[in-house]
């Protein structure tokens, strides 16, 4: 027993070890959205694009991205009727492409930024809620805006679904 000891010891220290950088880089899901026992139905509006640039799959695929995450991570029932306890509408508002880095004198750098408004109709309670999204992303200067577009078309989805859903949900 004495000489199994410290054979245990560094084998739960080895195991310690192991398992603490996992837990500090370990991805984050919040699945638990917040709402109220009240709220039953949800309608989210399609997204319209009021930017002074139009990206024409921007809205549908944003549209569908959402729907599909409010369907997946709450215990609410979508319906396109006009009474349901909670309404989304959105307005993708900004669409913007900028340098971000310049080296000699070309861009090496540059920055495509989203905006949404969103606005959360409570029928319950009768209130309006307005929240802002907006996010950046960057591509290389060589590339096209056309390019840019394409090759960040999922990650723009992704990453303004997240936010709008935190949003929405989590009040981040």
């Amino acid at each position: 027993m004495i000489q199994r000891l410290p054979i245990l010891a560094l084998l739960a220290m080895a195991a310690y070890l192991l398992a603490v950088p996992l837990i500090g880089c370990g991805v984050y899901r919040f699945t638990d959205a917040s709402v109220p026992d009240s709220i039953k139905t949800i309608k989210v509006n399609f997204i319209e694009n009021k930017a002074s640039y139009i990206n024409p799959q921007l809205s549908p695929r944003l549209t569908d991205k959402l729907r599909q995450k409010i369907i997946a991570q709450t215990r609410l029932t979508q319906t396109n009727r006009d009474n349901a306890d909670w309404e989304i509408t959105a307005t993708i508002t900004q669409y913007l492409f900028s340098t971000s880095a310049i080296a000699g004198q070309q861009a090496s750098n540059n920055r495509l930024t989203v905006g949404v408004q969103i606005v959360l109709y409570d029928r319950t309670a009768n209130e309006t809620k307005r929240f802002d999204v907006s996010r950046s992303f960057e591509f290389k200067g060589t590339l096209s805006f056309q390019a840019a577009e394409a090759s960040l078309g999922d990650e723009m989805t992704r990453t303004l679904t997240d936010d709008i859903f935190n949003k929405l949900f989590s009040n981040w």
